[in-house]
């Protein structure tokens, strides 16, 4: 059986010797046997941890929050959440569960957004399942949890100038070769140290863009950001240039191919470049808790309080929100993520 790295070798030879990064790990990734097409995923018994795998809090404090944005556009029958890169529907799931009165029980107006056909079959049922955002205009909140670092990046490494990389096959190895490119629409420094490596991140912003065009409603995004392009420059380009298996840290991003996840941070101004400021920029914790979680978890002693002595499925649920809680709002994990948001609305 052909692997993902058989794939890509004869990709290689098919374009020449070598293919940009991006189309690499677009092909490692999302390319036949590639790590989303060959099992890799969110969970406890997956690759990665993300805040809906945490527990169904998350969830709970989303539906407040759409429940809300539905409100403030005059709550519309035509209203629809887009959960884009669901997964296997673990957000679905915690969102439904909470039964957000935008949805008025026509599950079909949860849209699972997700590429790969092993975890489209997860998804809830009764939701609207598809491999990728509908045509046309999208009415409702567009969410994008832990999306963006996902899709695949241009690099660019510094060797005296700024180069690109491009991925060449040598033997059964890939090997890097850096070659001129043009500038990109974003400040790189001038002089970082040899071996610097930058994110080129131009899908991230070609997807945000497509969505704000057709979008009537609100875009969020949530993931593990950088303010600037530049900081990266400073870092170690392991410690943002990341793979995933198993729940551990991964090989070099050139090994593994297809059987690790490929990841970065992703850089705000390079997003505010092609679509312009935000409507508002938070933290995870900042987000969640003013859409409710303190109320939720406050909620949930107060019953396991009540029930303790003899608690029953709903007390320990509600226990579990304390732990929660805990690592969804930890400054230093999950609590540290960057919330972007758009809003579009009809003129």
């Amino acid at each position: 059986m052909p692997s993902a790295a058989d794939h890509i070798t004869r990709a290689i030879a098919a374009d020449g010797g070598a293919v940009r990064f991006d189309a690499f790990m677009n092909m490692a990734l999302y390319g036949p046997d590639g790590f989303y097409n060959s099992g890799g995923r969110a969970g406890r018994r997956g690759d990665f941890i993300t805040s809906p795998e945490v527990g169904p809090l998350f969830g709970v404090v989303l539906a407040r929050a759409v429940d809300a944005w539905w409100i403030e556009v005059g709550s519309p029958d035509d209203f629809r959440i887009f959960d884009v890169g669901a997964g296997p529907g673990t957000l679905a799931r915690s969102v439904l569960a909470a039964e957000p009165r935008c949805l008025r029980g026509d599950r079909s107006r949860y849209v699972c957004v997700e590429t790969s056909a092993s975890q489209r079959a997860s998804h809830p049922e009764g939701v609207t399942s598809l491999a990728a955002l509908p045509a046309g205009e999208l009415r409702g909140v567009v969410l994008a949890n832990e999306l963006l670092d996902n899709l695949a990046f241009r690099l660019l490494a510094f060797d005296g100038q700024w180069r690109e990389s491009w991925i060449a096959a040598s033997g059964d190895a890939f090997v890097e070769v850096l070659r001129p490119c043009d500038p990109p629409p974003f400040a790189l420094p001038t002089r970082p140290i040899h071996g610097a490596r930058v994110p080129w991140q131009q899908a991230a912003g070609e997807w945000v863009v497509d969505v704000l065009s057709r979008l009537v409603g609100r875009l969020v995004v949530i993931d593990y950001a950088v303010q600037a392009t530049a900081e990266l420059a400073g870092r170690p380009w392991r410690d943002w240039l990341r793979t995933y298996s198993g729940q551990e840290r991964g090989a070099h991003y050139l090994r593994e191919v297809g059987g690790q996840d490929i990841t970065t941070d992703v850089c705000v101004d390079q997003l505010i470049s092609v679509c312009g400021e935000p409507d508002a920029v938070r933290s995870q914790d900042q987000f969640l808790r003013r859409w409710g979680i303190d109320e939720l978890v406050e909620e949930g002693r107060r019953v396991w309080d009540a029930e303790a002595s003899r608690p029953g499925l709903n007390a320990m649920r509600m226990r579990s929100r304390i732990s929660e809680s805990e690592a969804l709002l930890d400054p230093e994990g999950l609590g540290g993520f960057t919330v972007l948001e758009w809003v579009r609305v009809e003129e």
